[in-house]
């Protein structure tokens, strides 16, 4: 714990709190406000993490918040990576170690990610774990929220070590190249092992995934390294029926985060059937 007034844990989140506008994450800010910067509730919506919590922290009563905890701060807050780091010490937490996947969203990615709107979209990290993202996902595909963090990975989700359903995508999904994009994702995952070799999730989900899934192993042992890059899918949703889209996978630099993206035809049916996703109403239910 810091002696030095004005630098401990709970101070800091407050001051980043306070910096940022809410216009850089992307909320509406109102004519008459108080707060330049984030209120504590609206940072409890970006990071998930209850508004008590973010409270006990900045009044110094909860010190040692967990590694998910810090990181989903550092994500909200817009964090450079020299302050995400620094927010970790603070949590008496070590900072991830180069050569080791990283969650942590830059303040440019996120500024980019803030002025698509409603536009569906989420990030996933270099083991294609999710990380992220924003409504227009959650109402396309469903609020993956729920989920335990450990089940919230697109290479699980597509190579299942137990039966049951994906989890990912709460409504039932068609592709048009299902094969190429299973080849691509374990491609992917390869090409992965050469950037973050010492990471230990990742050498985790590959050994698990070898050993649970025939699809998975079969491919593995072909030794392709690719990128995964896009796809097209139907999305049979609860409210406005069958939904197509282009589903574009950019890649963000050194850490390689994948920013997936899914958008529509111009001018189409499938376009005003995503916009209608957007739009609030009584709660979706998934199939069974």
């Amino acid at each position: 714990m810091s002696t030095i007034p004005g630098t401990g844990l709970g101070e800091m989140i407050r001051t980043w709190r306070e910096r940022l506008p809410p216009s850089a994450a992307g909320l509406p800010t109102a004519r008459r406000r108080r707060a330049a910067g984030l209120r504590r509730e609206e940072l409890a919506d970006l990071s998930g993490i209850s508004v008590d919590y973010i409270v006990r922290i900045e009044q110094g009563r909860a010190t040692t918040p967990s590694a998910s905890v810090v990181a989903s701060l550092a994500r909200a807050l817009q964090l450079s990576t020299a302050e995400r780091d620094h927010l970790h010490r603070l949590a008496q937490l070590v900072p991830p170690a180069d050569g080791t996947i990283s969650g942590h969203l830059p303040p440019g990615v996120q500024r980019v990610l803030a002025r698509l709107g409603d536009v569906a979209v989420a990030v996933f990290a270099a083991d294609w774990q999710l990380v992220w993202w924003n409504r227009g996902w959650a109402a396309l595909l469903g609020d993956p929220s729920a989920l335990p963090t450990r089940l919230r990975n697109f290479a699980r989700d597509r190579f299942p070590v137990e039966a049951g359903p994906a989890h990912l995508a709460l409504w039932p999904m068609a592709e048009a190249r299902g094969d190429t994009t299973d080849a691509a994702v374990v491609s992917d995952l390869r090409r992965a092992t050469g950037r973050f070799a010492q990471d230990r999730r990742l050498a985790a989900l590959i050994r698990d995934l070898n050993a649970g899934n025939r699809r998975f192993a079969e491919l593995w042992v072909t030794g392709k390294v690719a990128a995964h890059h896009e796809d097209h899918k139907t999305i049979d949703h609860p409210s406005v029926g069958p939904v197509t889209v282009d589903c574009d996978v950019l890649t963000d630099g050194d850490s390689e985060l994948k920013i997936v993206v899914m958008t529509a035809v111009p001018g189409s049916e499938d376009e005003t059937k995503l916009r209608l996703t957007a739009i609030p109403g009584p709660p979706a239910t998934a199939h069974s």
